[in-house]
């Protein structure tokens, strides 16, 4: 890896940039940094703190999801806390080491926050991608992205038999032939030890751009400009230990990973979620009604917007 003089990075020439926290932050993002427990100089352990710093025995609610058939599921962070201890035991078991790449292709489901989490601690790096993604999109991500290991639903595994390489396979929610199950995780060690320091410019998610204008490009996100920077997402929606939050966001785009992961649990506010196949209205507000939401994000098509429900 080389550093330019512009302060981005390059990793074998495929990285085409990276995103930083501003030197000019915003006044209330750099207030809010002045409580953080950082380590020292050059070193930052705000990944793994992201769920510990509520510690064990809290049981207020980290993520509630509702299907459409209308079952429910709640975590703590306490749970989530352990569950992904459990989870980065066992993917570092299985040969995840820091750095490596780990391409991440689940719905909303308590598994993704529970690998993110796990990948956080381990220092592997996330590869976001979302499952509307066929085998022609996955081969070039994986090519371009050097994914090592690969953590997809099981409906979602045929895809995989198009795209080469010597990559960990690993499936959610079923058994497939040649992959690893993940619900093996739930039975490891509960009790997580890092191997190292998470340094502050160690990369975190690398996201694929979505390929509109021109051909994707690899964006790498640090442990500073995504946990530390969506302060400021945190801010700017007003999210307040126990608030319910609700973003409407696909995994794999970067509006998920502000929203439904770093600005709510910087807060110690619930992740809501109701996932559907077919959009409904009166069903969405019947939900949020039920859930308590207390702040609501989406994007339209003009930009993000906002709103604390009255």
């Amino acid at each position: 890896m080389r550093r330019t003089h512009d302060g981005e990075h390059e990793r074998d020439g495929r990285i085409q940039g990276r995103a930083g926290l501003p030197a000019d932050a915003p006044r209330g993002l750099r207030h809010g940094l002045r409580g953080l427990p950082l380590a020292p100089p050059g070193a930052l352990q705000l990944g793994a703190r992201l769920v510990r710093r509520p510690r064990a025995g809290n049981d207020r609610t980290a993520l509630h999801l509702v299907e459409e058939d209308g079952a429910t599921t709640r975590l703590s962070f306490a749970e989530l806390s352990e569950r992904s201890d459990r989870v980065a035991n066992w993917l570092r078991a299985r040969g995840v080491r820091a750095e490596d790449r780990v391409l991440v292709m689940l719905g909303n489901q308590a598994e993704l926050w529970e690998t993110a989490l796990a990948a956080m601690k381990l220092r592997a790096v996330v590869i976001p991608a979302t499952p509307l993604l066929g085998p022609a999109d996955l081969r070039d991500r994986v090519e371009r992205g050097r994914v090592r290991h690969v953590v997809v639903r099981a409906e979602d595994t045929g895809k995989f038999d198009e795209v080469p390489g010597r990559y960990t396979r690993i499936t959610v929610g079923g058994e497939r032939p040649g992959w690893q199950s993940y619900e093996e995780a739930y039975a490891a060690d509960a009790a997580f030890e890092p191997d190292g320091i998470t340094h502050a410019d160690d990369p975190l998610m690398l996201y694929f751009t979505s390929g509109t204008t021109a051909h994707p490009k690899l964006v790498e996100h640090t442990h500073v400009s995504y946990p530390i920077g969506h302060l400021a997402t945190m801010y700017w929606i007003g999210l307040e230990p126990g608030d319910v939050h609700l973003n409407i966001s696909s995994p794999g785009w970067a509006k998920h990973a502000w929203s439904n992961l770093f600005a709510p649990w910087n807060a110690e506010a619930t992740v809501f979620l109701h996932n559907y196949t077919r959009f409904d209205a009166g069903r969405l507000l019947t939900e949020m009604d039920r859930a308590g939401v207390t702040t609501f994000c989406a994007r339209p098509p003009s930009g993000a917007c906002s709103s604390r429900p009255t």
